[in-house]
C-alpha cells in the first residue's frame, strides 16, 4: 500500500512547531502494513495542497492520508483542495471518523474533513492532532487493504485473479 502522508500546518512548514501530526499519521499507517513513499509539509495554501495531491495520485500513491487545516478558521482549507482534486466522493471514511470523535469531545463535529478518489487512489482528511490520529486511524485501517484491491480491480476484477 503505497502511501503518502500531507502534513498542512503553516507553523510547521515555517519551522515553529514540530510535525507531531505526521509523525503519528506515519507510524500508524506503517503498523496497518503502508509503504510511506513520501512525507511532506505544506502551509495552508490551497493550491499548493492541490497540487500536492495531483502529483502523488500521478506518482502511484495508493493512499493519501493529509493532517491539518479541516476546522473552521478562515485558513483551514484541507477539504476545498481536497474536493477539487477527488473524482468521487467516498464519505464514509470521514463519516465514520467525525463519528468516532464525537465519542471523545463534543468538538469532534466542527472538523471538516473528507475522503474521495481520484484515480485508483483514496484521499483521506484527519484531523491535525495527534491525539485525534490515534483515536481515529483505527476506524480507517481494517479497511485500507480491501481498498487497495478495489481500486486495483479491472472490469470488476483484481488484477492476477
Amino acid at each position: 500500500m503505497n502511501t503518502a502522508i500531507l502534513t498542512i500546518s503553516t507553523s510547521v512548514a515555517a519551522g515553529r512547531t514540530e510535525d507531531r501530526s505526521g509523525a503519528a499519521l506515519a507510524e500508524l499507517a506503517a503498523a496497518a502494513g503502508a509503504e510511506i513513499i513520501a512525507r511532506d509539509v505544506l502551509p495552508d495554501d490551497r493550491a499548493s495542497i492541490e497540487e500536492w495531491l495531483r502529483r502523488r495520485a500521478a506518482e502511484g500513491a495508493s493512499l493519501i492520508f493529509t493532517t491539518g487545516g479541516t476546522g473552521l478558521t478562515h485558513d483551514d482549507v484541507t477539504p476545498e483542495a481536497t474536493r477539487a482534486v477527488i473524482d468521487r466522493d467516498a464519505p464514509g471514511f470521514a463519516e465514520a471518523m467525525r463519528a468516532e470523535s464525537l465519542k471523545y469531545t463534543p468538538m469532534g463535529i466542527l472538523t471538516r474533513g473528507v475522503s474521495g478518489i481520484v484515480g485508483r487512489t483514496l484521499i483521506i482528511n484527519f484531523p491535525g492532532n495527534p491525539k485525534a490520529i490515534g483515536q481515529l486511524f483505527p476506524v480507517v485501517a481494517p479497511t485500507l487493504g480491501h481498498v487497495v484491491a478495489t481500486l486495483q480491480r479491472e472490469g470488476g476484477r483484481t488484477p492476477g485473479h
